[in-house]
């Protein structure tokens, strides 16, 4: 009975519903949102055993990989369209852990929350965003992957919120011109600005002027990506 949407699909709602493909109707409670990501965690009680589909790796997805987005445009009902993977790890300023699978599957209005769906069956995202000068699908659509909503819905169903982690840094690209003067062969990784004193950071000995380029063996290959991973950390994890 546990239903993942977008947030912005059920934030000024007075009361939820949820219907089925067989046109069953069920209240639902909202088990918990998070506004960052624009994820709701919802729940409906039935004793009827309901199907469900399993979030797959969306860390194994390419680019050109066939993909289907199932959705309720405009009010239709239940649709399904095609089309391939267009680009990963999109940053649209939605928020700072933007990570977005692009795909040209159709996404119009009344698509966000539903599934974005492997070849094999597994849902590698959420259908989210779309980018279009007319309100309706040119191709240019966004959903959150399944490895921001895996940790995002555990933690909403274990705490009823989302707790994320924090280092106490403050951070800003590394330029050409940094990474020059630092002596560095490429500008990847996060420039520490400013450290939190008595943070997590300052205690490990993480000083202003230092660079990132990992964290917990994942590549932080440009400034915007350390917050993510950061927030993907499981808290007291040393």
């Amino acid at each position: 009975g546990v239903i993942v949407t977008n947030n912005h699909v059920i934030a000024d709602a007075d009361g939820i519903d949820v219907t089925f493909a067989d046109g069953t109707r069920l209240p639902a409670r909202i088990k918990g949102r998070d506004e960052k990501t624009d994820i709701a965690v919802l729940k409906v009680d039935t004793a009827q055993p309901l199907a469900h589909v399993a979030l797959g790796d969306s860390g194994k997805v390419r680019v050109g990989d066939w993909v289907m987005a199932i959705g309720n445009p405009f009010g239709l009902g239940g649709s399904v369209t095609a089309g391939i993977v267009s680009a990963l790890n999109r940053d649209i300023h939605a928020g700072n852990y933007d990570d977005f699978i692009q795909t040209d599957a159709a996404i119009n209005r009344g698509n966000s929350g539903g599934p974005l769906f492997a070849l094999n069956g597994a849902v590698i995202g959420m259908n989210t965003a779309i980018i279009s000068p007319t309100g309706e699908s040119v191709g240019i659509g966004f959903a959150v992957p399944a490895s921001t909503l895996a940790p995002v819905v555990a933690q909403i169903l274990k705490y009823g919120e989302t707790r994320r982690g924090w280092i106490g840094v403050r951070i800003q690209n590394v330029t050409k011109e940094i990474a020059g003067s630092l002596g560095l062969s490429g500008e990847n990784g996060a420039l520490v600005a400013g450290v939190t004193p008595g943070g997590p950071a300052a205690e490990a000995g993480i000083e202003t002027g230092d660079v990132i380029v990992y964290f917990d063996g994942r590549k932080v290959r440009e400034m915007r990506d350390l917050p993510r991973i950061v927030a993907e950390t499981e808290i007291g994890r040393n």
